[in-house]
């Protein structure tokens, strides 16, 4: 069969954005129901429990949200424009919609429920601790920590018996490895900002979740991480597309 050039030249970008869309999805049983995570890179997550859909950090430069699904939920972690980015949130957010987010956030953006580092909330049945999250040791050429101490949050959702860390940019902090009972943990590993491949291991062979998502890693070698971890068992490590 011919085509014109127009219709293949149609149907190639159509095909490219089909692709460019088409997101890494996993789907997490829970006892009460399935949790299913998307991919959308970077920072970025979007997780749908249920009816609901819960969006954390949404980056424009990543994702087109135009074409994602509301949020019924919003968590942002910092106030970064990689993690707080009004274009992205305004394609997302509507009226119906709870922003969950840190102090130094609520400044650029309103938001229903403010949470500082230790708080704990139940917000559409899901329960969410806010966890310290900043650097130990990498600083700008200031002296300032990129991220510090007392402003940003990871933070820890319970959908049924299942616990999800995610920490947003922080380095392996005492909190972060005293953490107990996680089933899924993503740790950032985008140095200097973060953590190394090294640090991430120091903190997951410390706390010990039972899945390990690298995420928000950029030029990483995220086989460094595989080599790290390759000896232990007890943790599975999930690489996927999160630069």
């Amino acid at each position: 069969m011919n085509f014109s050039l127009p219709m293949m030249l149609f149907a190639a970008l159509a095909n490219h954005d089909s692709t460019r869309e088409a997101y890494e999805k996993d789907v997490i049983k829970t006892t009460a129901g399935d949790l299913e995570i998307s991919f959308i890179g970077h920072g970025s997550l979007m997780m749908k429990f249920g009816t609901k859909i819960i969006h954390i950090d949404p980056f424009s430069t990543i994702a087109d949200y135009s074409k994602l699904p509301k949020a019924d939920m919003l968590l942002i972690t910092h106030d970064h424009f990689d993690h707080l980015d009004s274009a992205a949130i305004d394609k997302i957010r509507t009226k119906a919609t709870i922003v969950v987010l840190d102090k130094t956030s609520a400044g650029k953006l309103s938001g229903d429920i403010i949470m500082i580092n230790g708080d704990k909330k139940t917000v559409m049945g899901i329960k969410i601790e806010a966890v310290p999250a900043y650097n130990v040791v990498h600083r700008r050429d200031s002296g300032q920590p990129f991220h510090p101490k007392g402003q940003g949050n990871g933070y820890v959702l319970t959908f049924g018996e299942k616990r999800i860390y995610i920490a947003g940019d922080s380095e392996n902090t005492p909190e972060m490895k005293a953490l107990k009972n996680i089933d899924i943990a993503f740790l950032p590993m985008n140095l200097p900002y973060t953590m190394s491949p090294e640090m991430v291991a120091d903190a997951v062979l410390a706390f010990k979740p039972k899945v390990l998502y690298p995420y928000h890693y950029s030029e990483t070698d995220t086989s460094q991480i595989l080599a790290l971890l390759r000896n232990n068992q007890e943790i599975d490590v999930r690489l996927r597309k999160m630069k």
